[in-house]
């Protein structure tokens, strides 16, 4: 076990809680930040105290003395070569999802990673969510028998959409449906997906961003195992609770049934400022004054003990560029209104971010 001299590379949203539970983690020696928003490095330099921060996250990358990086940055298209860039320089490298925007370089990381011998994970915070963990173990200790069927059902309110939206063409599988796959997939192991087959709707987020981004995207995978799922991911609820989030799980096996409710119901605050909203109802989670309410922290410190104490990570890379292979055949899918066949070729880009047909 030692400390480590952690940078993070993007302090927004995400970036910022992982940056300040690494400032409050005893593993953590230094802590270093980038960050190309002035008033946002400024902010987060007062509330975590790191030894250095700037503007060019090359600083991070460059520095010999960091022994890993956790990168949030966006746009999307970023991730890949400062994940690169990192692994090579002989960093640990914890990456937001998606891995990479194409298969070849999604293989590029993972390449380097282990030649390296380096830690590199991807941020599937949806399995630090103990209802989650809790389907993962009822799914593979026997409780439900062999598995039959799965679905999942995600949606997000329209502000956080349309946020979304505007910095990247990729659609809602690729980067709300993702978490979900990820936690099928996860629980389906060691069985692997053969067939995809995927629909997009329209509706609000068209006529909010003035262009043709879907609504929801329903994806239903078919595994060699014989097991098919379905998951459903939108992002166009009317305004809520800020960056609301609420999903419903069913998992149904030859010797029983769960279902799990995780749409943030069951905390309701009303005000005669803000009518009824629903707090702690993020996908990330946020800190509560001494204590944290969501997967985002444990993730983190999950990669940080990793890194420290010589563990394995959670969520292996491969399995990362898997659940990438099956949302870029939902994309295709829903483009050419046809089921898809895995395995795709390898260098074949979202249909979104393709400029494909709407």
């Amino acid at each position: 076990m030692k400390q480590l001299n952690m940078g993070i590379i993007g302090t927004g949203w995400c970036g910022g809680i992982r940056a300040e539970t690494c400032a409050r983690h005893p593993l953590i020696k230094s802590l270093h930040i980038a960050e190309t928003r002035p008033e946002r490095l400024a902010e987060m330099t007062k509330l975590v105290n790191p030894a250095t921060a700037t503007a060019d996250f090359r600083q991070i990358i460059d520095n010999k003395s960091i022994d890993a990086v956790m990168i949030s940055a966006t746009p999307e298209t970023l991730h890949y070569p400062m994940a690169r860039d990192a692994l090579n320089s002989g960093k640990h490298v914890f990456l937001e999802k998606p891995i990479a925007i194409e298969l070849h370089e999604a293989d590029d990381l993972i390449h380097i990673a282990k030649k390296n011998n380096l830690k590199f994970t991807i941020g599937y915070s949806q399995r630090f969510n103990p209802k989650f963990a809790y389907v993962h173990k009822c799914a593979t200790d026997g409780t439900l028998g062999k598995p039959v069927s799965a679905l999942v059902s995600r949606h997000i309110g329209r502000g956080l959409g349309k946020k979304i939206n505007s910095r990247t063409k990729l659609s809602p599988a690729a980067m709300e449906a993702t978490h979900d796959l990820d936690f099928i997939l996860w629980c389906l192991l060691p069985a692997k997906p053969v067939r995809v087959y995927s629909q997009v709707n329209y509706g609000a987020m068209r006529e909010a961003t003035g262009a043709d981004f879907p609504d929801t995207q329903y994806i239903t995978v078919t595994m060699d195992s014989g097991v098919s799922f379905v998951v459903c991911a939108g992002w166009s609820l009317p305004p809520a609770y800020p960056n609301f989030s609420m999903t419903w799980i069913e998992f149904v096996g030859t010797e029983g049934a769960l279902f799990i409710d995780d749409t943030h119901r069951d905390t309701q605050l009303t005000t005669m400022k803000t009518g009824i909203v629903h707090p702690m109802s993020t996908m990330p989670g946020e800190f509560v004054e001494h204590t944290y309410a969501g997967p985002m922290k444990p993730e983190t410190v999950d990669f940080i003990e990793a890194c420290a104490c010589d563990r394995p990570v959670l969520v292996k890379p491969e399995e990362a560029r898997q659940v990438m292979e099956v949302y870029l055949a939902a994309d295709i899918s829903a483009e050419r209104n046809e089921p898809v066949s895995l395995p795709l070729p390898e260098s074949r880009p979202t249909m979104l971010a393709a400029g494909g047909a709407r």
